[in-house]
C-alpha cells in the first residue's frame, strides 16, 4: 500500500497545484481518487517482479484527466482518456524502474535536501499557478507565505510537496550521473554551425527508374530474411477491429442558420450601441478559447483563417466591426485592432449554427430510442433490430488500436477506445454523443497486434529491396551522363538525353531539397564537390543524381565565435537529454513488463454488468 501511495503521489501533487487549495479539497472529498470497485491488491502489471496496482494506475489517470479537463474546459472523450491511460501506465513503469535503479546505485534523498529544494526551486506547477503570480510573473514571496500558512499543512499540500521532491530529487541525481560525460568540442560546435549556415546552389539532373529500359532485378530469400531480422520492430502491427456503426446526425436547417445570424446581429447591435467587444465576446462567443481573451485571435499574416473570414477581415479599417460573416464554423463578427502591411491583430465573436430546440429534441428522442432498443449489449441481434426499427443503415468500419476512428471525413469520438477496452465481439457500445451526431457501435471482430511473421511481410520487403536495386542499376547511366557533361556541359549532356536540368535555391546541409532529399549522398556532395565541376552520380530519393555545384558560401567564423557560448549551452543541454533518453530507452528495453491491463479491465467490466 505504501508503494502504491508513493507511486501516485506526484499525480496528486499535479492536481493540487493546478487547482490550488480549493480544488484540492474538492478532489479529496469527491471520491475521484479511488473510484474503481476493486481491492487495493489488484495488480495490472509487474516490472521485475514488483507490482503496479490498479488503484495506483487509476489515480494517476484521474489526475491527468483532471489536468486535461481544466486545460480544455470540457469533458474528454474515451479516445483522449485512452491516451492518458497509456501515458500514466508508461510513467508508472518508468518510475518503478527508476526506483529500482536508485536502490542499485545507492541514491537517496535527505530531509534537508527536500527543505532546500522546496524553498529555492518551486515545482513548475506552482510557478504556473495564477494564484501565485503578481503582474503575470511568479511571486516567490506569495509562494513562501503559502508554504508557511496553516492551510498548506491542513490541506495536505506540504505532504504532496514532500512527495514531489522525494520523487524528483533522486531522479535528478540519477540523470546527472547518466549525463555527466556529455561534452562537445569547439570543432564539433563549429561543424554543427556550418551545417546550418554553409550554403550551396546546384544544377542537377535526376535519373529516375522510368529512364531504365530493363527494370528486372532479382531479390533472394536470403536478402529478404536478413532485412527482416535487421528491421523486425518496423513490422509490428497494431491490433485491428471491425465495427458496425449507426449514426443519427444532428442535421441543421436553413432556419437554424438564420437563427444563428439573428443572434450574431443582436450581438453586433450591442457593440455598436456602446458595449465593449471584449465583454460581449467573453459572454457570448462560441469560440471558448478566444472568448477567454475577449475574442482575441492574435497577430499574424494572411493564411491563418478560411478565405471568407480573411476577405472580410482585410477589408476592415482599424477599429471597425464587420457585418456578420458566414464560414464553415458559423457566423462571425470581426474587429481589427491593428494593421501593419498584411499583418492583422484581430478579435472575433462566433455563433455556431446549431439545431433549434425542437429539432434537437426530436434528434435526442430518436437517439434515446436507439440506445433503448439496442440495450442488450451482448446480443448482436438487438443492434440490427434497433437499426431496422429506426430505419438506420449500419456502416462497417475498420478501427486501429490507439488511433481515433475517422469515418466519412469526420472524427467519431470514443468508438476506437471502446473497441479495445476488453469488450467481446457482438457487444454493443453505449450511445456516444458528439457535436455533429450520435453514434452507436457494435464490435464485429478483433485481431490482436504484435510482431508479424516473415511470410506476412515478405512481399513488401521484396518490393523495397527491388526498388533499391533498380535505383542502383541507374549508376552506369549516371556515370555516362557525368562523363558527357564533363566533356561538354551538364546542360548539353542532359539535352542529348531529353532530360531537364533543375536549379536549386540556396540550401544548407540540413535542408530538404526536391529531387535531392535530405541527408542523402547527393546533399553531402553539394558541400564536397568542387565548385563549377560536374560530379556524380549520387544516390538521392529513389533516383541517381548528376550535379554541378554552382555556388558555395561558407559560414562566418566571427559570427560563430560571438554565439559560441550560447550554442555550447544549447548543445550540452541537448546532449545531456539525449544521454538521459538513451538511458531510459535502454532501461525499458532491458526488462519484460507483464501488462495485464486488458484482462483486468475486461474482468472489471463483467463484474459491473453482473
Amino acid at each position: 500500500m505504501l508503494q502504491s501511495m508513493r507511486s501516485a503521489a506526484k499525480y496528486i501533487w499535479i492536481i493540487l497545484i493546478v487547482a490550488f487549495v480549493g480544488s484540492f479539497l474538492l478532489y479529496e472529498t469527491s471520491g475521484l481518487a479511488g473510484r474503481a470497485p476493486v481491492t487495493t491488491t489488484t495488480s495490472i502489471a509487474t516490472v521485475n517482479g514488483e507490482e503496479i496496482l490498479l488503484t495506483t494506475w487509476q489515480n494517476a489517470v484521474t489526475a491527468l484527466e483532471q489536468e486535461r479537463q481544466q486545460q480544455l474546459g470540457s469533458a474528454i472523450t474515451l479516445d483522449e482518456r485512452q491516451q492518458l491511460e497509456e501515458r500514466a501506465f508508461n510513467e508508472l513503469v518508468t518510475d518503478l524502474l527508476l526506483q529500482q535503479e536508485y536502490k542499485r546505485r545507492g541514491i537517496t534523498v535527505t530531509d534537508d535536501e527536500i527543505l532546500q529544494a522546496a524553498r529555492m526551486a518551486p515545482p513548475p506547477q506552482a510557478m504556473q499557478s495564477p494564484d501565485l503570480q503578481t503582474d503575470g510573473k511568479f511571486d516567490m514571496q506569495k509562494y513562501i507565505r503559502l508554504l508557511s500558512s496553516p492551510m498548506a499543512r491542513q490541506s495536505g499540500m506540504l505532504a504532496g510537496l514532500e512527495a514531489y521532491y522525494r520523487n524528483e530529487i533522486p531522479k535528478q541525481k540519477l540523470f546527472d550521473q547518466v549525463a555527466s560525460g556529455a561534452y562537445i568540442s569547439d570543432e564539433r560546435l563549429w561543424q554543427a554551425y556550418r551545417d546550418r549556415h554553409d550554403s550551396a546552389t546546384v544544377s542537377y539532373v535526376v535519373l529516375g527508374t522510368n529512364t531504365l529500359t530493363d527494370t528486372a532485378v532479382t531479390v533472394t530469400d536470403a536478402e529478404i530474411s536478413a532485412f527482416f531480422e535487421r528491421n523486425k520492430k518496423r513490422f509490428e502491427k497494431p491490433a485491428r477491429a471491425v465495427i458496425s456503426l449507426l449514426t443519427i446526425p444532428r442535421a441543421v436547417t436553413a432556419a437554424d442558420s438564420m437563427a444563428a445570424k439573428s443572434r450574431i446581429e443582436v450581438l453586433r447591435a450591442e457593440i455598436t450601441g456602446g458595449a465593449k467587444f471584449e465583454d460581449v465576446a467573453k459572454r457570448a462567443s462560441s469560440d471558448s478559447v478566444s472568448a477567454l481573451n475577449g475574442g482575441a485571435l492574435g497577430k499574424g499574416p494572411k493564411g491563418r483563417f478560411t478565405p471568407k473570414f480573411e476577405d472580410a477581415a482585410y477589408a476592415l479599417k482599424v477599429g471597425e466591426v464587420s457585418q456578420p460573416v458566414l464560414t464553415p464554423f458559423g457566423w462571425h463578427i470581426i474587429r481589427v485592432d491593428e494593421k501593419k502591411g498584411d499583418t492583422l491583430d484581430l478579435r472575433h465573436i462566433l455563433v455556431n449554427i446549431a439545431q433549434s430546440d425542437s429539432s434537437a429534441t426530436r434528434t435526442d428522442r430518436r437517439a434515446d430510442s436507439l440506445a433503448a432498443k439496442a440495450g442488450s449489449q451482448e446480443d448482436p441481434k438487438t443492434f440490427d433490430e434497433a437499426a431496422k426499427t429506426l430505419g438506420l443503415t449500419a456502416a462497417s468500419a475498420a478501427v486501429i488500436e490507439k488511433e481515433p476512428l475517422s469515418f466519412a471525413g469526420r472524427y467519431v469520438p470514443s468508438v476506437s477506445a471502446w473497441a479495445f477496452s476488453g469488450v467481446r465481439p457482438g457487444e454493443t457500445s453505449d450511445l456516444f454523443d458528439a457535436p455533429e451526431a450520435y453514434y452507436l457501435a457494435r464490435l464485429d471482430s478483433i485481431a490482436k497486434g504484435g510482431p508479424q511473421a516473415l511470410s506476412e511481410v515478405k512481399e513488401d520487403i521484396r518490393r523495397r529491396l527491388a526498388r533499391d536495386k533498380r535505383v542502383e542499376k541507374l549508376r552506369p547511366m549516371g556515370e555516362q551522363l557525368a562523363q558527357a557533361a564533363k566533356a561538354a556541359s551538364l546542360e548539353a549532356a542532359a539535352a542529348q538525353r531529353n532530360l531537364p536540368v533543375e536549379k536549386s535555391t540556396p540550401f544548407a546541409r540540413v535542408d530538404a531539397i526536391p529531387g535531392l532529399g535530405q541527408f542523402t549522398p547527393a546533399i553531402g556532395a553539394a558541400f564536397a564537390a568542387p565548385v563549377g565541376q560536374v560530379a556524380g552520380p549520387f544516390k538521392a530519393v529513389d533516383a541517381m543524381v548528376v550535379m554541378r555545384v554552382d555556388t558555395r558560401t561558407e559560414a562566418n567564423r566571427q559570427a560563430f565565435e560571438a554565439e559560441k557560448s550560447i550554442q555550447r549551452q544549447q548543445f550540452l543541454q541537448s546532449a545531456r537529454q539525449q544521454k538521459v533518453d538513451e538511458f531510459l530507452t535502454g532501461l525499458r528495453e532491458s526488462v519484460k513488463v507483464d501488462d495485464r491491463r486488458t484482462q483486468v479491465l475486461s474482468q472489471l467490466r463483467r463484474q459491473s454488468d453482473s
